[in-house]
């Protein structure tokens, strides 16, 4: 049996998603959409308020605004273009996409592939480990940070715990 949350083996300890969310700022959220209601979104509009440097990947809204980002078509171009190296590339798309994601996370330079929560790709894992990139699969960044942090009710959530403490931001650096 293992501690609550740890459901599973593909979502790294929670010690190295902590370290994770604490020690890189940069994060392209391939598949964000501009649709207010859907998941990625909320992930968006939660970690940009956190103080993360949300960078859009979508190609269908590629050239237009989400969160007052301009939207890339992939990986390669939101890495040419954004200012600041992309430190977790986090995917918001089916597995099967995973593999093409993983080579062009390894290809920009990424320092992490995070997979959502019903996103499993072992072989995209493989490419983004044979890489140098560390994989987290089937978690959400924005749920990890919040029971990291403390911001599990903000942003639609409510998880019955009744809590003073406001969530905690992430020091910058």
């Amino acid at each position: 049996m293992s501690a609550v949350g740890e459901r599973n083996e593909l979502g790294l300890t929670a010690w190295d998603r902590y370290r994770i969310l604490t020690s890189y700022r940069t994060i392209a959220m391939v598949g964000l959409s501009s649709n207010y209601y859907n998941a990625s979104s909320f992930a968006g509009i939660y970690l940009d308020a956190n103080g993360y440097d949300i960078v859009p990947v979508n190609p269908a809204q590629a050239g237009k605004e989400i969160l007052g980002r301009t939207v890339y078509p992939d990986l390669r171009a939101a890495a040419a273009a954004h200012p600041r190296p992309i430190e977790i590339v986090d995917v918001f798309r089916p597995s099967r996409e995973v593999p093409e994601i993983a080579h062009q996370a390894v290809e920009i330079g990424a320092r992490v592939l995070w997979m959502q929560l019903g996103v499993i790709s072992e072989e995209g894992a493989a490419i983004a480990r044979a890489g140098g990139l560390e994989v987290v699969m089937d978690r959400c960044c924005k749920i990890e940070h919040a029971r990291f942090f403390g911001g599990l009710r903000t942003i639609g959530l409510n998880t019955g715990v009744v809590t003073s403490r406001l969530a905690m931001r992430i020091p910058e650096g």
